[in-house]
């Protein structure tokens, strides 16, 4: 008993950082955040169900699907459409998921060399600067500013039972100075409902749905393989060998699927949660099993979801910098610990075209740069001599 209860504040950390991002899908494409959270925790659960336990990661609403879904369901008003369009990218996942287990993942693992693994992992995390500086941070930066610093102490000064929740620790710090700010919005939580549950949605197939909306499964494919890249760096295992990629698009694919039915968006495994495995170095899958858990609750209990959505922008976006920050970190890591040479004009030249196609395609560019990357690579033949490679 007392071992779960020490890993709740674990759990509430990884809750906290893809709060955010989960709710504010919903809030673009018109869907129910109530819904979003129960269909992100369910969702995590189903993958870690097939992934064996093996892979400790988060699901939540991805991004790639924002236009189509803001489409069908808030301005069409017809979210059969819409869950239509999501079985149809679970049904992509499972494509490809068998193709890489016919071809063998190790093939198609050493078509992608370091040198771009490296930025591809360091974008993830930058891509998402803007959020976290702009849209966030810079509505109050001194609240900011306070929950950042919380979090840098309690990461670098803290005792040793403190260096495992410095985000909760930032979180707390940053929302009680901001409640002394006036910056706590308690209204909101007086006014939301004690209880939300999600409806299941019936399909409507069209080809014009399917055919919008299956195709961004590849660019979210890409993006899960960047992730499980940066996985891999912080945990020290090959997940994508153990349980191996095929399972992880399975558990995706499936998750998503799920999603469609409760009125919820596609999932995809978060940056934001790896961000907080590099910093607490706990790598427990029963962690990110007990945030999914809480999802659900707070998905259904909505006075307690309301209070997590007081949290001020500001202080997730001090926490983000951090979180998203160290993410750019492990892909300049993983770079040094390859012995990549980047005196070498060719490697020069590609995670050059990676990071400025990355960071400035504001959707889906995480795609776009590894594909440019994968056909420099590969393509562009290198005329540096045999002493400068």
């Amino acid at each position: 008993m007392k071992k779960f209860l020490s890993a709740i504040p674990l759990s509430l950390q990884h809750l906290f950082a893809m709060f955010g991002a989960t709710i504010l899908v919903p809030a673009l494409t018109g869907l129910d955040p109530g819904s979003s959270l129960v269909a992100s925790g369910v969702g995590t659960l189903i993958f870690h169900l097939i992934t064996r336990g093996k892979v400790p990661t988060y699901l939540g609403s991805s991004f790639a699907f924002i236009a189509p879904l803001a489409l069908y369901v808030g301005e069409l008003k017809s979210p059969g459409e819409a869950v239509a369009g999501l079985i149809s990218v679970s049904i992509v996942y499972a494509i490809v998921s068998l193709i890489i287990t016919f071809v063998g993942f190790e093939k198609v693992r050493k078509v992608i060399p370091a040198v771009v693994v490296g930025p591809v992992v360091s974008i993830i995390g930058l891509a998402l600067a803007t959020t976290a500086v702009t849209s966030m941070a810079s509505v109050n930066w001194d609240i900011a500013i306070v929950s950042l610093f919380a979090a840098i102490i309690a990461t670098l000064a803290g005792t040793k039972t403190v260096r495992l929740f410095p985000i909760l620790i930032g979180l707390v710090v940053g929302y009680v100075y901001a409640a002394v700010r006036g910056f706590v919005d308690f209204d909101t939580i007086a006014a939301a409902p004690v209880f939300s549950f999600p409806q299941f949605i019936m399909p409507e197939f069209t080809w014009v749905v399917i055919l919008g909306m299956a195709p961004i499964a590849l660019v979210t494919i890409i993006e899960d393989l960047g992730h499980m890249f940066v996985l891999n760096e912080i945990t020290g295992k090959e997940v994508t060998k153990d349980p191996g990629f095929p399972s992880i698009l399975w558990g995706n694919g499936l998750a998503t699927l799920i999603s469609g039915f409760i009125g919820g968006p596609a999932q995809t495994t978060y940056a934001e949660n790896l961000g907080v495995l590099a910093i607490t170095r706990q790598f427990s899958s029963r962690i990110i099993q007990g945030a999914a858990v809480i999802a659900i609750l707070l998905g259904l209990f909505g006075k307690v979801g309301a209070a997590i959505q007081s949290i001020p922008v500001a202080v997730m976006g001090g926490i983000c910098i951090l979180l998203f920050g160290m993410i750019a970190a492990m892909g300049i890591r993983h770079m040094v610990e390859e012995k990549v040479n980047m005196a070498n004009m060719k490697n020069l030249v590609i995670v050059a075209i990676i990071f400025i196609i990355g960071i400035g395609y504001a959707h889906n560019g995480i795609a776009y740069a590894t594909i440019a990357g994968l056909l420099i690579y590969w393509l562009v033949p290198d005329f540096t001599t045999k002493n400068e490679r």
